[in-house]
């Protein structure tokens, strides 16, 4: 019988972060089984570990698709294989995922993962965004996997932000990222996600944000080290690095339930 695990990331207190779902698998465990548990754990994202050797190939589930990449995800299934035993505390675990090679590493109570750097590409305004999101940017930016980044005057605008879901996946804005500089001295930058395109209406935590979020500010202030704050009902917090045309994210988590799979 097999199990599966209900990580909350990036937080060490439960029921906030971002929830993710973590099995450990077999490389004959079939996607489509993969893809109708991500469905039935309706969270927005599950990962699949398939071990190999001394690594781990890792896939990742939203509630109707896979994705390259899920920095959550990520640091829930390094969570479990530390948690289990599976690696030492003071051992690497390498993830094999689409979007890359993903290097996981513990950090006392913080599990520390190095993604790939997203580059950026300054983009015109759409003239109907106010109308779409609730706030006009200063700027804006594309990245790799159609992801769309604005840039707000502040953390209200980044907060009281309500975008029309319906409207923005059909104008483009399927995938938004929208950060603004922090007010307050425990976070540098703050952010919110929507991601509808992938059946993510919010996500509460979005580790992945970062490999464009890092090089964004970095560019802006001239800093490598940031604590970011997700402004999401859930809340989480990061703390983040720039390695050259690398991206260290560094979160904690907590394992809320576990249940076998009886299917």
């Amino acid at each position: 019988m097999q199990t599966i695990y209900q990580v909350d990331s990036f937080t060490a207190v439960p029921f906030k972060g971002n929830p993710a779902g973590v099995m450990i698998v077999d490389e004959h465990f079939p996607a489509a089984t993969m893809q109708h548990l991500a469905a039935e754990m309706n969270l927005s994202e599950t990962a699949f570990i398939i071990p190999q050797g001394n690594e781990f190939r890792i896939r990742y589930f939203t509630p109707n698709r896979e994705v390259p990449l899920c920095g959550h995800a990520t640091l829930a299934g390094g969570h479990i294989l530390y948690e289990l035993g599976l690696k030492k505390a003071d051992e690497a675990i390498v993830f094999k995922a689409e979007g890359g090679e993903l290097i996981i590493t513990k950090q006392g109570d913080w599990t520390a993962m190095n993604f790939p750097a997203y580059p950026l590409t300054k983009m015109d305004i759409p003239a109907d965004f106010k109308t779409l999101v609730g706030f006009e940017p200063l700027e804006m930016y594309s990245s790799i996997y159609d992801w769309v980044i604005a840039v707000a005057a502040s953390e209200s605008d980044i907060l009281h932000a309500q975008p029309d879901l319906d409207r923005i996946t059909t104008n483009g804005l399927g995938h938004l990222m929208i950060t603004a500089a922090g007010e307050q001295p425990d976070r540098d930058f703050v952010l919110r996600v929507f991601a509808p395109l992938a059946g993510i209406n919010e996500d509460p935590v979005t580790g992945s944000a970062h490999c464009a979020l890092t090089p964004l500010w970095h560019a802006k202030t001239g800093k490598s080290e940031f604590n970011s704050y997700q402004l999401s009902a859930r809340t989480g917090r990061l703390k983040v690095k720039l390695l050259n045309d690398r991206v260290e994210i560094c979160g904690q988590a907590i394992t809320v339930f576990q249940a076998e799979l009886k299917v």
